[in-house]
């Protein structure tokens, strides 16, 4: 069993991660904010999903073998920055083209149920530094008396659900904020363009990160 006196601790750092800025948030706003709030819940259960892949992938040791094979490190990173900067791509060409059309709004991209859940799913996993952080992460909340890849399984399912739930607040939030922006002036008209230029600017951090 797990130490119930660290698991206050273990939560507050849970939802401080959570609320922490980056690619997953910035995919949540942009389709909770582009097609309501349950495209921003489909994106988020599939960011919940990849975070279970990671910790079953912890658990049975590859947190280590990428910490002792860099060469891994440097091609999921490359892998996980062309995946930001196809989307940061994507949304631009959306932004240019519904500006080109004089739209009163720029959409994204409108996907399928099961797409969203698959590009939630590939934007957390593509991270080689959610990895990482999940094998150093969830380490220090173990102890001696249990098999260490079970209270890894637990610590990391507990880690995914509290990012799920703190992900589906976002999406209600973006989504409501959304409307608000789209009675009171056009920023909807360059969302996209916004987000297109953010994801490429964290493809060029990943990438770019050591």
């Amino acid at each position: 069993m797990l130490e119930l006196s660290i698991l206050p601790l273990f939560v507050m750092t849970c939802l401080i991660l959570a609320v922490s800025p980056g690619p997953d948030l910035v995919l949540i706003s942009a389709y909770s904010s582009g097609q309501g709030v349950l495209a921003g819940v489909r994106i988020s259960m599939g960011i919940f999903v990849a975070g279970i892949v990671q910790t079953l992938a912890v658990a049975l040791g590859l947190g280590q073998l990428m910490q002792q094979f860099p060469p891994l490190i440097m091609i999921i990173k490359m892998l996980g920055a062309l995946y930001l900067a196809w989307l940061g791509v994507t949304m631009l060409r959306t932004w240019w083209a519904n500006n080109q059309q004089h739209k009163n709004a720029a959409q994204t991209p409108s996907l399928s149920s099961s797409n969203l859940v698959l590009k939630g799913f590939l934007n957390n996993l593509m991270n080689p530094k959610a990895i990482l952080f999940f094998s150093v992460f969830l380490v220090q909340f173990t102890n001696d008396a249990q098999p260490m890849s079970m209270q890894i399984i637990i610590l990391g399912v507990l880690l995914c659900t509290i990012v799920l739930l703190v992900n589906f607040v976002f999406s209600f939030i973006f989504s409501k904020v959304a409307k608000v922006f789209a009675r009171k002036i056009k920023f909807s008209q360059h969302f996209d363009g916004i987000l297109g230029a953010l994801f490429l600017a964290l493809a060029a951090r990943l990438a770019l990160s050591k």
